[in-house]
């Protein structure tokens, strides 16, 4: 335990972090909870306002609630349900004080969003995808960009004194179980700059690969590129898809002759991090985009990447057919991804394309065969992928929009 407090010592926030390895609780009242559908990487602004949405919501139905009670002469309203929130480094849990019966378990990295608002807490996580993943991709228009599927979150709501001690203590909670995380795949949270580790902590998708790739300094380069005074960068940017450690940009093509191609600094999958200081990192695809079109005036762009080749090598570790995969496919494209499955572990991005399976390629390949191929294949799977806006980009099947 010492060793623990020494190396722990590093992790601001309110709370011993040591404690909360062990879990730690907070009184609150539980006011109530609704579902909301959300893009994958809103901004915090947005996050902001679907935590307003929610309180909104959920003092409306208590208002209703408090109406219908007084129509039917039962007196005063039923009194607000006290409960026990215990947050730790695994799990949050909402626990009746009187009873002391769990009514919600959430494990820590399905958690998306934390708000206090005054002395209102609101929490947001991401609803569990179902065992049969097969129609998972919810589109808010047929053949809508990828970046523009919606997800379930539901939004607990609590009233606490402590509304924004118990918002501290949950982040301090992710630090936490970060650091412990790294340390356990041997790499020193001091190693990493404040600003990469601010960058990763944002994100709870964690994998062993990408995680020595984004920490290799190697890999990060900071670049400045010059271009004329209302000529475009000639870019094509595509989203690096749900599942990536760092949610973020990809340039995907180049214009021949634009400052992006003539600088000859940039490969197609180079993930970009920030432009002009301002960081790209969760952001939604059209504000990356957005930010690229705001710079048409400028005649130098300091951009940090990270270079990543274009696909993206996945190793799924299935020791029986008894195993789910965890994922599901339409046309070759990775559509959703079961949290702490054994895919999200070895890799697999939502919106990916499958290009090639244990070495065989799959781009020309019937849906049912690729399924076939996944569902009777045990032991190490080896798969490429890419994203699939990118392939379409790669094999002709779509004209880049060059911004």
């Amino acid at each position: 335990k010492d060793s623990n407090c020494k190396r722990l010592m590093s992790v601001p926030g309110p709370c011993e972090p040591e404690d909360l390895i062990d879990g730690i609780i907070f009184a609150a009242n539980y006011l109530g909870s609704t579902q909301l559908l959300s893009e994958r990487n809103p901004s915090k602004n947005i996050r902001m306002m679907q935590a307003q949405e929610a309180v909104s919501r959920v003092k409306r139905m208590q208002k209703a609630a408090k109406i219908k009670k007084k129509a039917t002469s039962e007196g005063d309203s039923q009194a607000l349900t006290e409960v026990d929130l215990f947050i730790s480094t695994q799990r949050i849990k909402v626990l009746n004080a009187d009873t002391q019966e769990t009514m919600m378990d959430h494990a820590l990295r399905t958690i998306s969003y934390i708000a206090d608002i005054g002395n209102i807490v609101v929490l947001m996580a991401r609803r569990r995808m179902p065992r049969s993943a097969s129609q998972d991709c919810i589109e808010t228009t047929p053949g809508a960009q990828e970046g523009k599927k919606q997800y379930k979150m539901i939004c607990h709501v609590f009233e606490s004194e402590d509304a924004q001690l118990i918002a501290q203590s949950i982040g301090q909670a992710f630090s936490v179980a970060y650091q412990e995380f790294l340390r356990a795949n041997g790499i020193n949270p001091e190693d990493l700059s404040q600003k990469e580790y601010s960058d990763i902590i944002n994100t709870q998708e964690m994998y062993n690969d990408d995680l020595i790739h984004f920490s290799n300094s190697e890999n990060c380069k900071e670049l400045q590129l010059e271009k004329q005074k209302g000529e475009i960068l000639g870019v094509v940017i595509v989203e690096s898809g749900w599942g990536s450690i760092l949610p973020t940009v990809i340039l995907a093509n180049m214009m021949n002759g634009g400052p992006a191609a003539r600088s000859g600094k940039l490969s197609i999958g180079d993930q970009i991090m920030s432009i002009n200081g301002t960081s790209l990192v969760g952001l939604p695809l059209a504000t990356c985009q957005g930010i690229i079109k705001g710079l048409k005036n400028q005649t130098q762009v300091k951009l940090n990447i990270v270079s990543c080749p274009p696909v993206t090598t996945v190793l799924i570790k299935r020791p029986d057919l008894k195993y789910q995969l965890g994922f599901s496919v339409q046309n070759g494209i990775i559509c959703s991804l079961m949290r702490g499955g054994i895919a999200e572990r070895g890799g697999v991005r939502v919106g990916h394309r499958i290009i090639e399976i244990n070495g065989q390629s799959v781009v020309a390949t019937a849906h049912e065969k690729i399924v076939q191929a996944l569902s009777n294949s045990v032991g190490e799977i080896h798969m490429k992928t890419m994203p699939a806006a990118m392939f379409r980009l790669l094999t002709g099947q779509e004209t880049p929009l060059y911004i």
